[in-house]
């Protein structure tokens, strides 16, 4: 009973300890709090292939499996602290201020940290936490001395020995261990309450801080844009059911990247700074600067260098926002083509992300944007909001930064971005791909005419041949939609006259460049996927 309760103590130790450094966290900052800090550091020091699995598996509710995993993996611990604690209560409490310690190293050393106040939030914690684990197994090892047993009037007066008959109770002994039962529930309830009401005034204060974030983008009326993009021509969205809308609703757009909790960055007080190699009128721009600027709009098609074939992490959007190459040539860059001494972008986001593009392919007349509407509207918070970056034909992780404050000119040799240092590539092209968004997988379709649909993307190349295998059969040319751009995927279509029985589906695309996607299939690490997108029918 008592290591359970020991168990029980640990437990609530660890809620009291994460509360408490939620409520602080507020007064510092929402990433400083232990869960998000030791998820980031997780994160950042978990192996490529493993953060490949997750994403495959779990998409974009990785990082919330992440935070419940960290918080079962804390349980756990807890609960063996307070069983040590039953034992060593000293050490028990001691346990719970070693993980405050490593709260505290992990909220120190994030990319984002600038101040030792950072450390407050696990300390305060930790502190809290050690000592209700103290106070709670202290209720646990109370000694009490046992009642005395009343003697029972001797009925054979003529015998001075005590019965020791065989099964005999024996009389309890004084100061025998006993716990304070009262005590224990009374202060296990009084810390579960406290430490409710603590995590709850922290998740309020937290979202508070976020409020004036939140109004700078309700505020924001986007200006209208000097060039706007062209309309989307007829012919280039299929009627077709099951396939992918040609323009991503801002709801279902993919979000792929590190942070735990989306940065709300207020508007009013975002500062961009341009430096660097290369560089001769350093700028800082504030929001209302870039939105005084020329404003262009685009269609452009972005995708993840961790989609898998036929993945889900490719979307299509109409973006405003800023070329980059002018914001450049303002400030004095010159492409290496032209004698620039950098070859490297290195953009940073406000929590500390580093990604970095090639200055070529930024400045080579390419729509390059710093983007501050997307779909006709603001960007949303988990978009980038206020500006993020973004490069048409390169993936995410080379030339899409959100929440950008910093871009600093430099060289591929002097600098290795976020992801480079985790073994990608340093540049990265979007490779030629297409996708069988119907039907899907595993499905059982009537024989006859079944119409076969999807998208194909090669973006600033642009798509010229989509083409469909049935079985082992023969390639046959599929349907073309309209093109949009060559910044953009394409929607494709093949009416297939289905016969009874198992069927192999199967797609590639042809690029304007000549080159067919190969069915030779590779990893996403470490430039991105290849091969040939297929799904499995019974025809009924």
């Amino acid at each position: 009973m008592r290591y359970s309760l020991g168990a029980l103590s640990g437990v609530l130790a660890g809620f009291a300890a994460l509360a408490v450094a939620e409520a602080v966290s507020a007064l510092v900052r929402p990433e400083a709090g232990p869960v998000v800090a030791v998820g980031g550091a997780t994160i950042d020091r978990t192996p490529p292939s493993v953060k490949d699995w997750a994403i495959r598996h779990f998409g974009t509710d990785d990082k919330l499996v992440l935070q419940l995993g960290i918080l079962v993996v804390l349980a756990l611990f807890a609960c063996a602290l307070g069983v040590l604690a039953v034992r060593r209560r000293r050490a028990g409490a001691l346990g719970v201020l070693l993980f405050g310690v490593i709260g505290g190293a992990a909220a120190l050393t994030r990319p984002d940290s600038t101040s030792w106040t950072d450390a407050l939030p696990s300390a305060a914690g930790a502190v809290c936490g050690a000592l209700l684990l103290y106070i709670l197994v202290g209720r646990l090892s109370t000694t009490r001395p046992a009642p005395s047993a009343p003697s029972a009037p001797d009925s054979r007066p003529d015998r001075d020995e005590p019965v020791t008959a065989e099964g005999a109770a024996p009389a309890a002994t004084p100061g025998e261990s006993g716990w304070d039962r009262r005590g224990f529930i009374v202060a296990a309830t009084a810390a579960a309450a406290a430490s409710a009401g603590a995590g709850a005034v922290g998740r309020s204060l937290n979202g508070a801080r976020g409020q004036d974030a939140v109004a700078s983008r309700t505020d924001l009326v986007l200006p209208a844009v000097a060039s706007p993009a062209a309309p989307i021509p007829r012919g280039a969205r299929l009627r077709v059911p099951g396939i992918s809308p040609f323009v991503t609703a801002n709801a279902d757009f993919y979000r792929v990247d590190t942070a735990l909790v989306v940065p709300k960055v207020d508007a009013t007080g975002w500062r961009l700074r341009i430096h660097g190699r290369g560089v001769g009128r350093p700028m800082t721009l504030t929001f209302d600067d870039l939105l005084r600027r020329e404003l262009i709009e685009r269609d452009i098609t972005l995708t993840c260098v961790s989609n898998e074939v036929g993945g889900p992490y490719v979307g299509n959007a109409r973006w405003i926002g800023v070329r980059l190459a002018d914001l450049l040539a303002e400030s004095g860059v010159r492409p290496p083509s032209e004698g620039g001494p950098a070859d490297q972008l290195v953009a940073r986001s406000v929590d500390g992300m580093t990604i970095g593009s090639p200055v070529e392919d930024v400045m080579d007349g390419r729509d390059a944007l710093l983007a501050v509407g997307m779909n006709g509207r603001p960007l949303p918070f988990a978009h980038g909001f206020p500006v993020r970056m973004l490069v048409p034909g390169l993936y995410g992780y080379v030339s899409a930064c959100k929440w950008i404050k910093d871009i600093e000119l430099t060289t591929f040799a002097a600098y290795d971005p976020y992801w480079v240092r985790r073994k990608w590539a340093s540049r990265a092209p979007v490779k030629t791909q297409s996708r069988i968004d119907t039907p899907k997988p595993f499905a059982r379709p009537e024989a006859g005419t079944v119409m076969v649909a999807g998208v194909a993307w090669a973006q600033h190349r642009g798509i010229d041949k989509v083409e469909v295998r049935i079985d082992d059969g023969p390639w046959r040319e599929a349907d073309l939609a309209a093109e949009d751009t060559v910044d953009t995927w394409r929607q494709w279509s093949f009416p297939w006259q289905a016969t009874r029985g198992g069927h192999t589906l199967t797609v590639r695309a042809t690029d304007r460049t000549g080159h067919v996607q190969t069915g030779r299939r590779t990893r996403t690490i470490p430039d991105g996927a290849d091969g040939r997108h297929s799904v499995v029918v019974t025809v009924g």
